[in-house]
């Protein structure tokens, strides 16, 4: 059970992987769309009319170093779930990884307040003295992140034990 789902997910990464950088350009290409998925993303009381076409390209820009981080870490989790696939579970590939993957969760959840202060930030630029918005959010997503990288992390660890017992293991039979 453990190869096919292990196939299923690294499968599923790589899906991911080529999928979202599609619908990132999609929203490059059509403006209007970008900004309907950001109305309804982000519940801040914007003066959408007051948002000019050089404050979504550079949203658009922010918002793909943020996400880019996370398809980073879906690479590494894809390579490690293939190798799970292949009956590798015990190697040092493996471990670094999950480690990378835990790091880049890591990363993102910490990025992720950031990213929504200057997103709120750059959507009331053109507002008047008084009414600019500067939100930032911390929620549970990012709190469940910091701790499935920090489990991960322990993870990754484990792996490279388990590695070393293989390796034992071999020379005595």
């Amino acid at each position: 059970m453990t190869r096919p789902l292990s196939l299923l997910i690294a499968w599923g990464c790589k899906v991911l992987l080529a999928a979202i950088p599609a619908a990132a350009l999609y929203f490059l290409m059509d403006p209007a769309a970008f900004q309907a998925m950001l109305k309804s993303a982000v519940q801040l009381p914007i003066q959408w009319h007051t948002v000019t076409a050089w404050q979504q390209y550079v949203l658009w820009v922010l918002t793909v170093l943020y996400i880019s981080i996370g398809l980073a870490g879906l690479y590494f989790l894809s390579r490690a779930f293939a190798n799970f696939a292949r009956g590798e579970l015990f190697n040092l590939a493996n471990s670094r990884d999950l480690r990378r993957f835990s790091v880049l969760v890591l990363i993102q959840a910490v990025v992720a307040p950031l990213h929504f202060a200057l997103v709120s930030l750059l959507l009331s630029l053109n507002h008047p003295a008084g009414e600019k918005v500067l939100a930032v959010m911390v929620s549970s997503k990012e709190l469940m992140a910091i701790g499935v990288g920090v489990v991960l992390w322990v993870m990754s660890n484990l792996l490279v034990e388990g590695s070393k017992l293989q390796a034992e293991n071999q020379q005595f039979v």
